[in-house]
């Protein structure tokens, strides 16, 4: 989602209710999470969802990484209307792997909606593992794949029907893009990452979660 188009309506879109949700499922499902701790956030967006966390956690400092210039634009928008937190923030340019990620190590790995981007999902699990540490948490909402084509166009309409046509063909195809439950345990076996659940937290999202 590298045009200017595309940021700028993402960036303006209401998630309320999804983003809003996630620091919540964080602190239920890691009751016993240390307070303090350095957060990498892999396809950060415009911030959104990492804006919330620092909100939520502001013992944590972020390094949140995109390959998008044009929603990290967003991002630092996002990011100089709360005064205190940019001091908490890095934004990191680039895209996974290969992106100057600034620690060898996080206490906490989050990445919102991103893995449906992919390609390879791979790329995202074996960032995960790259960076990091023993009992690291990882904390992954993203879309699921409905069953049907008709399903898609159904959600798209329910939940971006009054949104710009970029994003309701944007949302049309990341429900299409995206993976089932099945698919993405498949994935995290092939990975390696044994500690990882799978939850359905929605009737368009899933959430992997655990720690390393």
């Amino acid at each position: 989602m590298s045009a200017e188009e595309q940021a700028k309506a993402y960036a303006q879109a209401n998630f309320e209710t999804a983003h809003s949700s996630y620091p919540k499922l964080f602190a239920t499902k890691f009751p016993r999470r240390s307070g303090r701790g350095c957060v990498l956030d892999l396809g950060c967006g415009p911030c959104d969802v990492t804006l919330r966390f620092a909100k939520a956690n502001p013992g944590y400092t972020l390094h949140a990484v995109d390959g998008s210039a044009a929603m990290l634009k967003y991002g630092r928008r996002a990011l100089a209307r709360h005064p205190g937190l940019p001091r908490r923030f890095r934004l990191v340019a680039g895209f996974v792997p290969g992106a100057p990620i600034p620690r060898r190590s996080y206490h906490v790995i989050l990445s919102s909606s991103f893995l449906h981007h992919l390609h390879d999902p791979q790329v995202l699990w074996q960032t995960v593992r790259k960076y990091a540490r023993r009992e690291t948490i990882v904390f992954v909402p993203d879309l699921r794949r409905p069953s049907s084509r008709a399903k898609a166009e159904a959600m798209t309409q329910k939940y971006s029907g009054n949104e710009p046509e970029v994003l309701k063909r944007d949302f049309f195809n990341s429900l299409l893009a995206a993976f089932t439950p099945a698919e993405v345990r498949r994935q995290l076996k092939q990975a390696d990452l044994p500690g990882m659940a799978v939850e359905i937290i929605s009737d368009r999202h899933l959430l992997v979660f655990g720690r390393t």
